[in-house]
């Protein structure tokens, strides 16, 4: 749909918060944050219709919403959200990893929803007042960020069914420590034999409805003891596409690296276009095409596969180490982290942290 322009700098009004949380309570939060539990003291709020465009953007104390219950989103689910990581550099720096990769693939997700984009500036400059407002909410733990959740949702009041004319963008953040709760050295999955996207679906999307659709499997997953859920294709079921929230890459013998390609049912990773590039740079090959559960199986189990990795912004580079499904089950090589896994991370986390040489312009300083 339509974007009426918003002019630019983009003001943010400040609302003064009257009781943040006390230093001596979060600094135990920060000391074990976990993953998604605790929220910091502000939040950016940003609205829109279609007769002002982009208005009222603000810095405010994290609170609850107030909605219609008539509003859009909780009748027709027009939502959509991204997730990304603020970090503490080396030199004691703040700086956000692509956000504006990040903003294109919210304007991609929204175009898909029939929502507003918005600008690419307004994007990181939300994201940025934010981090600012709460730059004392880093953990402390070994390798802690701040995760940012940007979101938006359709707020107009209405039964019809029409795209809404009215949305609120926000950003909150939340102290984030190990993605998995398990400690282990290399994940487990289950095969599903449900389905994540179809053809001509939302699968490229990130909406909400995807993940709603993923927590059945997950659990069926978590029940059984593994870590992680993963999907194969609609059509066919027998194709590899992604996890519940992570893209795949295979590692060979000889060196080279396999990933599912992009074609509408899978979300295109920020991360894993990074793994891409880094990979490729090191003189690796890496090919973006299909790879089946069986092949998968038989490439392992004979040692022409040596490693599997999965990769996203919450949980950057996780090896895998064993795969299950109701038919079948193996292990991938010895089933703990491969060199070329540990690599590969080590790599990437370094110029997210600003250790090492950012040859891209991947970083985005804040401070």
């Amino acid at each position: 749909m339509a974007t009426p322009v918003t002019a630019a700098p983009f003001d943010f009004a400040k609302v003064p918060h009257r009781a943040p949380m006390a230093p001596a309570a979060r600094a135990e939060i920060l000391a074990n944050p976990g993953f998604g539990t605790t929220f910091s003291d502000h939040m950016v709020s940003v609205l829109y219709d279609e007769a002002q465009g982009w208005h009222g953007a603000e810095v405010r104390p994290y609170g609850a919403i107030a909605l219609d219950p008539a509003a859009a989103v909780l009748h027709y689910a027009q939502e959509i959200f991204e997730g990304l990581k603020a970090y503490r550099l080396a030199d004691g720096g703040i700086a956000l990893f692509r956000p504006e990769a990040n903003a294109a693939r919210f304007n991609a997700s929204a175009e898909r929803l029939a929502m507003p984009t918005i600008p690419e500036g307004l994007f990181v400059k939300a994201v940025e007042e934010l981090v600012k407002a709460d730059k004392d909410w880093f953990p402390t733990v070994e390798g802690g960020s701040l995760y940012l959740r940007p979101f938006m949702f359709a707020s107009e009041a209405f039964l019809g069914v029409r795209p809404s004319k009215q949305y609120r963008f926000l950003v909150i953040a939340s102290p984030a420590g190990n993605y998995f709760k398990s400690g282990a050295p290399a994940v487990s999955l289950w095969v599903s034999d449900y389905s994540r996207a179809a053809p001509g679906g939302t699968g490229a999307a990130k909406c909400g409805g995807n993940y709603a659709a993923s927590l059945v499997p997950t659990a069926e997953a978590f029940s059984r003891g593994h870590d992680q859920v993963l999907f194969l294709d609609a059509v066919e079921r027998q194709w590899i596409e992604e996890l519940g929230g992570m893209n795949l890459f295979f590692v060979f013998a000889d060196g080279s690296l396999v990933t599912p390609p992009l074609g509408g049912t899978i979300l295109p990773g920020i991360t894993r276009e990074s793994l891409i590039k880094l990979a490729r740079e090191e003189g690796l090959t890496v090919r973006e095409e299909r790879y089946s559960l069986a092949q998968w199986q038989a490439d392992a189990n004979s040692g022409a596969l040596t490693e599997t990795f999965a990769c996203g912004t919450a949980a950057v580079v996780t090896p895998v180490g064993k795969v299950t499904s109701e038919r079948e089950s193996f292990t991938i090589g010895s089933g703990g982290p491969g060199q070329l896994t540990q690599k590969l991370r080590q790599r990437l986390v370094s110029i997210q942290r600003g250790e090492a040489a950012d040859s891209h312009g991947w970083v985005h300083r804040i401070a």
